[in-house]
């Protein structure tokens, strides 16, 4: 008897820095989590410097992944991310490395791969927000990337350029703190013209603007508060400190306030009692276009990406596709 043509079976595809992950250990993760979920052998992409993961993911779609897992740091994730903008193919997110950004603010599991391999084939699948920015160089040319969690100008961009990556292996984000302290010998404000949502152009001044898709950073810092990554909608935030006070201002603003306040019924009466700080300015909108008045340095889910001299930020609503446990609650609001 002619045997009988198997059921055809969904297929990983795995994209990997192979210097954030084992790759050993991730490989034997896959093989148990594909034969209990009764997948297919997964496909297997290293990352290089010359492809961050774009490419590696374009070649996982042309091969037929029903889900491609993002296995590094944010830049890993962000490229994968990038090519999958737009498709019904979910990202997978093994996070590892300092930041770990998305899938913070997804509340994943960060340091059990078992776990988060097991969430890629299993799990459900729920539709985020990306961020689109497009950037003008000094030379005129244009180019376009894409953000999962906040695009930044002005000194936290200036940190991220400044910050030793050999120092970053070693010790995480504590290299942050030898990069701030480099960045603000030379930091000063930022007159930025602006435009939001298509209203009249207004000018600002400012140490640092973040534009946020969602709202929390490393070390549990609620930065955005309001920020919903699938609302369609970016929060906004400008630093204006004034010398040591106004940076005192924003530390209690954001770790105080923030982190701890605003967590209880109670916490949050007593912030509706105090004034908000002019230190911090926010805002809300779809669409957000910066002129600067020299090339600055801007960052894209923390990783540095050179210098512009304008920026034009927008919001692909729903725009990817996110796998994330089956007991998950697919919204935040």
């Amino acid at each position: 008897m002619p045997v009988a043509e198997s059921i055809a079976t969904q297929t990983a595809a795995i994209v990997y820095n192979p210097i954030k992950v084992d790759i050993a250990k991730l490989r034997a993760a896959v093989e148990s989590a594909e034969q209990s979920a009764g997948w297919g052998p997964s496909l297997f992409f290293e990352t290089s410097v010359d492809d961050p993961g774009g490419g590696q993911t374009v070649l996982a779609l042309a091969q037929g992944a029903d889900v491609v897992m993002a296995a590094g740091g944010d830049g890993t994730i962000r490229a994968v991310a990038e090519a999958l903008r737009g498709s019904t193919v979910p990202i997978g997110l093994l996070p590892s490395g300092t930041g770990n950004l998305l899938a913070r603010n997804l509340s994943l599991t960060l340091d059990n791969l078992a776990s988060s391999v097991t969430t890629a084939f299993t799990g459900q699948d729920r539709k985020i927000d990306l961020g689109i920015v497009e950037a003008r160089r000094e030379d005129g040319s244009r180019d376009k990337h894409v953000f999962l969690v906040m695009a930044g100008v002005g000194l936290d961009a200036d940190m991220l350029a400044h910050t030793n990556p050999k120092l970053k292996a070693r010790v995480g984000w504590l290299a942050y703190v030898d990069a701030i302290a480099r960045s603000l010998k030379g930091s000063a404000k930022l007159r930025i013209r602006y435009q939001l949502d298509g209203a009249l152009v207004k000018t600002l001044s400012a140490h640092t603007l973040l534009i946020g898709n969602c709202g929390s950073l490393p070390a549990n810092i609620l930065l955005l508060p309001d920020a919903i990554i699938d609302d369609g909608i970016f929060d906004i935030v400008a630093l204006r400190p004034e010398g040591f006070i106004g940076w005192a201002q924003i530390w209690v603003k954001i770790v105080w306030e923030n982190g701890v306040l605003r967590r209880s019924q109670v916490g949050r009466k007593l912030m509706s009692l105090s004034r908000e700080v002019r230190t911090l300015r926010y805002m809300k909108g779809k669409e957000l276009v910066l002129r600067l008045e020299q090339p600055q340095e801007f960052e894209l889910d923390g990783d540095p990406f050179g210098k512009a001299v304008a920026l034009k930020a927008t919001v692909d609503h729903l725009a990817l596709t996110v796998r994330i446990p089956q007991d998950s609650k697919l919204h935040r609001r």
